[in-house]
Order: structure tokens, then sequence, then C-alpha cells
């Protein structure tokens, strides 16, 4: 037909850069690690100990274990305590309102099944 019209798309596809190379092998050597590269957002007077602390977590030791479980502890606030909903509806500004919240029973509707 029109040998012209169509073009070889192998001829135009886009080679990996030395940099790109370089990058790939970099995340797939820490990944074999174990390690993952990951970028958090902070305060600019958090940066040294953010990054301090993800070293120290990076060495997968005993340290690094009982800092894991002290932050954890620390962010997760403690074990959640019993009662917390029945304690929430005692603070309620409408205890002791007496509120009447029976529903009025009706026997329903006739349906033509």
């Amino acid at each position: 037909m029109y040998p012209g019209i169509f073009l070889d798309i192998s001829e135009f596809t886009v080679k990996d850069t030395p940099q790109k190379r370089a990058l790939k092998n970099y995340r797939s050597r820490l990944n074999e690690r174990g390690m993952a590269r990951y970028e958090v957002l902070g305060l600019n007077a958090d940066r040294d100990l953010i990054r301090l602390l993800a070293k120290r977590l990076a060495e997968n030791d005993r340290d690094a274990m009982q800092i894991r479980a002290s932050v954890s502890r620390s962010i997760a606030g403690g074990p959640p305590k019993k009662g917390g909903i029945f304690a929430a509806l005692r603070r309620s500004p409408l205890v002791g309102a007496d509120l009447d919240v029976t529903r009025a029973r009706t026997p329903g509707r006739e349906v033509d099944l």
C-alpha cells in the first residue's frame, strides 16, 4: 500500500540516560537491603533530628527496636481505655435533660403483593 506512511516506532524509543540508570541501580540496591528512600515534610528545625532518627532506625539493631517501640507508644498515646464511649455520653450536655426518646409503636401498613 503506502509504505512511507507507517513509521517503525522501535527506532524512536527513548534510551535511559546514565543518570536514570544510576538512580534505578541505587534504588534496587536499597531494596535488596530492605531499605526505601522517601520524603517527609516537617519543620526546618527538626531536620537534623529526623535524619538522626532515620539513621538510627536504619541500623535495625536492638537500639533501633527500642527506639521504634518507644516512638510508637508515644505517638499512639497508650492503649485505648475501656468505657470511652460511655464516658463521652456522660459528659454530654444533654445528661439530665429528661428527653423522651421512646418511639410510638405503629402496626405498619398493609402491602398488596
